[in-house]
């Protein structure tokens, strides 16, 4: 028993490392500032935002530190590089000294390495700990990297809410000392046995008090992240945030009173662990060797010929759009793909575009909102648009576990989700470009935020769902290389928009150019929505062509968990 409340206590404290450790997420409340100091151009802003992203290329190191050094080790690791890669961009800003801009993008991407670390950490610590109900624990985890924004932004008005460059000492130094706090759960990691099938019951409704607990902190930060410049309100606030944040650790005590949870609450609901079934090995191997007994069925082509026959019958022609989406689809779900065959899969290619053309447009979106704010006249709301795409984001994260734990009453493909999730994007940046008022902005930035925080936090169970569970490290890292390479083009498209739009008046204080009016991202906001168009339309087509291979699925699970009598 002691060793399941030591496996809360991990949980906990990797939800602290995540909530404190996304700190790409807070460049927009500085990079006005940051780009008046160096004197760069916007395109030039974009290469440093990018540089961040970049960190995620370099995301295999934190894999392969961690075959020589202990999980604590690699963690202060990844401290210690945001410590340094943020603390000196704090001493430029704060002009203490001077570094040429190559030396900036290097800091710029060495912080962002560090957040690859920190990420690495805490999935393994998930995964090591909670082997039943995996993808919950990384759900929720991954969940609370979203939030980062709006605790930093009540830390700031905490501390000194006039100046922005307190953002870049914040980054330095609060994973830091999260990192330190954490340190005690994760050295005495408990050695688990597996848990018995009323444990992981139990466990899963834990979960999901852990997940109410944090759609609370969602809102809490929603309304009140940004709300104060006050010293002492804001104090109190934080005060409020972080006894949010500190509140599941009570939940060693919800595990010692399992019996009256059982008694009282968990009889009214019926959860059987985690819906992301195909983490779980065993049960992929049973749908496996369900799908080999009918193997004969399909080699014969006995579906194909009654497919044909039905299509005869109604008159139907296989056009372009039914070849594109039945030709060499997934047979099964699980499947190992090596890096040889997932590349040459369409259905892959379809999978990085609709991530490329929506959460990372999303990312992109965020990195840029500060000028954004900026030339609509909110400059003043920068904060509060910070605080509303963290928020948001965060609860698209959340949003991500959802459909499993309705999965019993309503069943889609998860890629199915991913489409929904894409729906909002187009119309968020369709509505910045017809309209730049302040409730234009506000509503946009929520959707974005909503969207690609869903995407970020349901692609890694897609991937191993779609490319297996064994491959997930490798082909996940492919995946999000889309990140660096979206956020350079895009960015680059939105710098170029910008840059031309540009009044050839200087700020008398800052001596940079700066634009002014709806026109400095109106085109830019048209593109994006075009883009992201494109990505709903390759999520659809992703859809349609593994729609076959989760109905499949689903229907053998429910068959195998049907008694014979």
């Amino acid at each position: 028993m002691a060793g399941q409340s030591r496996k809360w206590m991990i949980l906990v404290a990797t939800v602290w490392i995540q909530a404190f450790t996304g700190t790409n997420f807070d460049f927009s409340a500085y990079s006005s500032d940051l780009k008046s100091v160096l004197g760069i151009s916007q395109v030039q802003l974009n290469y440093l935002a990018v540089a961040s992203d970049l960190g995620k290329v370099f995301g295999w190191s934190s894999g392969l530190a961690l075959l020589y050094f202990p999980l604590w080790a690699v963690l202060f690791m990844a401290a210690f590089m945001g410590l340094f890669g943020y603390g000196l961009q704090w001493l430029v800003m704060r002009d203490i000294i001077s570094l040429p801009y190559i030396l900036v993008f290097l800091l710029c991407l060495l912080a962002g390495c560090s957040i690859c670390w920190f990420n690495t950490v805490c999935f393994v610590l998930c995964i090591q700990n909670f082997p039943a109900n995996r993808p919950l624990a990384l759900s929720l985890t991954i969940a609370f990297n979203g939030v980062s924004a709006a605790l930093y932004t009540l830390v700031g008005n905490a501390i000194d809410s006039s100046s922005n460059d307190i953002y870049l000492l914040l980054n330095a130094f609060i994973p830091l000392i999260t990192s330190v706090v954490s340190l005690i759960p994760i050295i005495r990691q408990p050695s688990l046995d597996p848990l018995p099938p009323d444990g992981v019951r139990r466990d899963s409704l834990i979960f999901l008090i852990l997940n109410f607990l944090a759609i609370l902190t969602g809102i809490y930060l929603l309304l009140f992240g940004s709300s104060s410049s006050d010293g002492m309100r804001a104090r109190l606030l934080l005060g409020g945030a972080i006894f949010l944040l500190i509140f599941p650790l009570c939940i060693p005590g919800i595990v010692y009173a399992r019996e009256w949870f059982h008694r009282t609450i968990h009889s009214s609901f019926s959860i059987h662990g985690s819906g992301f079934i195909l983490v779980d090995v065993d049960d992929l191997e049973l749908h496996k060797e369900l799908i080999t007994r009918e193997s004969s069925y399909h080699e014969n082509g006995d579906e194909t010929m009654y497919e044909t026959k039905r299509r005869k019958s109604s008159g139907e022609k296989e056009g372009c759009c039914d070849s594109m989406v039945n030709k060499d689809r997934l047979a099964m779900l699980g499947e190992e793909h090596p890096v040889s065959l997932l590349v040459s899969r369409l259905d892959f290619w379809l999978y990085y575009t609709a991530y490329v053309c929506g959460g990372t447009i999303g990312l992109v979106y965020s990195n840029n909102l500060g000028q954004i704010a900026q030339s609509l006249g909110q400059s003043s709301n920068t904060t509060t648009l910070v605080t509303l795409y963290s928020s948001f984001s965060f609860f698209g994260r959340l949003l991500s576990a959802a459909p499993d734990y309705i999965r019993a009453k309503m069943y889609f493909a998860r890629t199915a989700w991913l489409t929904i999730a894409l729906v909002p994007t187009p119309i968020a940046f369709f509505l910045l470009a017809a309209s730049g008022n302040a409730v234009a902005l506000h509503i946009s930035t929520a959707l974005v935020g909503l969207s690609s925080g869903f995407i970020f936090a349901a692609a890694v169970s897609i991937t191993s769902e779609l490319f297996g569970p064994n491959s997930v490290g490798v082909n996940h890292n492919i995946l999000i290389t889309n990140i660096p390479v979206g956020s350079l083009v895009y960015g680059f498209l939105a710098a170029i928009v910008y840059d031309s739009h540009v009044s050839f008046s200087l700020n008398i204080i800052t001596d940079s150019a700066v634009c002014m009016g709806r026109q400095c991202y109106f085109l830019t906001f048209v593109w994006w929505g075009c883009l992201s168009v494109l990505g709903l339309t390759s999520s659809f087509l992703l859809f349609l062509r593994t729609r076959h291979a989760y109905d499949q699925f689903e229907a053998k699970r429910i068959s195998s968990m049907t008694p014979l009598y």
